[in-house]
């Protein structure tokens, strides 16, 4: 019998894990795949994520895997360019982009340190109830048995297709259309830091990651999804070219390694978080469009807002519901504006936003509390101060 069981060790389940471990829960971890492993990612970590890994105690985990820190962004859109860089938090300033197959068993590494169990290779299959609430897991193992385990409370840390949401019958709570989609790859011998190129219909995203490759991303809008995929290296190749040319040309120089990822399944959605028995984290819980690179940062502050509120109470009935009601109230509470946020960028309509950003020119702190409401550093609330509304006023 287990105090917790989490299904999924990725970005947000194996935090939970560690997080519950450390706390004195006796803790299983289960993931369907063998790490490391990789799988699509927009790969960045803003300064919040930063700022719980170092927390957390991983960061110079991830910083030993050779991971190329990052202190400056560059934004370039119709008529205006910004260079500057999120605000810090918790006195962390730079960021990382790490592949998936080196953060994840940095992440999972950290649950077992902390006591977890955590078993690879294991695909849940169902849920166990007993007395009306979800109880344990029904999995098979890596030999293909079929086993049972009991707990107080599964966390479906299983993704935007959780079996956990699924059989529960979590539904969604607020949810919108697809917006976007995307693609991307690596290249070798193609300098780069962290660059934005947009114009209308298009979004294109240039940063280091590990092994002296860069990552390039090209976002394209919903309808267009059909065409592209068909022919995804002539379409991709023409919005770069097309939206960032400088970038385009230093990739001339250098070589695609590796094939092209992608996806149009962008959802937009919250789910109810929590019932008798069960709770979910991560993309099981809420996902938008990967635009703004806010999932794995979501899934870090997510766990640790999880794993707070249930702290000691998760063998007190009344006092764990009252837990998870209030991680349910966090989800929107934190992420409602960063998600609205994310939706009016995965439009691909930048030119009301680039009428204003071109106000900012000359104004290094509001152009770096601009880049701090995509990370959370900043709310949207404090980025309008009296500073900016001068600054507009006299425009």
């Amino acid at each position: 019998m287990y105090d917790i069981i989490v299904i999924g060790a990725r970005c947000a389940g194996s935090p939970a894990a560690m997080l519950f471990a450390r706390r004195g829960y006796r803790t299983l971890l289960l993931e369907k795949a063998r790490f490391p492993k990789d799988t699509l990612s927009s790969h960045y970590i803003h300064q919040p994520g930063v700022a719980l890994l170092g927390r957390w105690g991983l960061l110079d985990r991830l910083r030993a895997t050779g991971c190329p820190p990052i202190d400056r962004e560059s934004y370039r859109g119709p008529g205006v360019r910004l260079d500057g860089f999120s605000l810090p938090v918790d006195g962390y300033r730079t960021t990382y982009a790490p592949r998936r197959f080196v953060l994840d068993p940095v992440l999972a590494g950290g649950a077992v340190a902390a006591g977890a169990e955590f078993r690879e290779s294991c695909t849940v299959t169902g849920l166990v109830h007993d007395g009306g609430r979800v109880a344990g897991v029904r999995y098979t193992t890596p030999g293909g048995t079929e086993t049972t385990e009991r707990a107080r409370l599964v966390v479906g840390a299983d993704g935007m297709r959780s079996l956990v949401a699924r059989t529960t019958g979590a539904r969604n709570v607020v949810e919108h259309p697809r917006l976007s989609c995307v693609y991307y790859s690596y290249w070798a011998g193609v300098p780069s830091g962290f660059e934005i190129h947009e114009r209308p219909g298009r979004w294109i995203v240039s940063v280091p990651t590990n092994d002296g490759l860069t990552l390039v991303m090209a976002y394209f809008p919903q309808a267009e999804f059909a065409g592209v995929r068909t022919a995804v290296e002539a379409h991709w190749l023409e919005a770069v070219r097309s939206t960032a040319p400088e970038l385009f040309e230093r990739m001339a120089a250098g070589e695609r390694v590796e094939q092209f990822y992608g996806t149009g399944h962008q959802e937009n959605y919250f789910r109810r978080a929590y019932g008798p028995g069960w709770v979910l984290l991560g993309d099981a819980v809420h996902h938008k469009d990967s635009i703004t690179a806010r999932g794995i940062t979501d899934a870090f502050l997510q766990a640790q807002s999880l794993t707070g509120h249930v702290g000691d109470r998760l063998h007190d009935g009344p006092a764990l519901e009252e837990a998870l009601q209030r991680y349910q109230d966090d989800l929107e509470d934190t992420f409602s504006d960063i998600y609205q946020g994310a939706l009016n960028v995965a439009e691909l309509k930048p030119e009301g936003r680039t009428a204003m950003l071109r106000h900012l020119t000359g104004h290094q702190e509001l152009t770096d509390r601009y880049f701090s409401t995509v990370s959370g550093a900043c709310s949207i609330d404090d980025f309008y101060n009296a500073e900016l509304l001068a600054v507009l006023d006299r425009n």
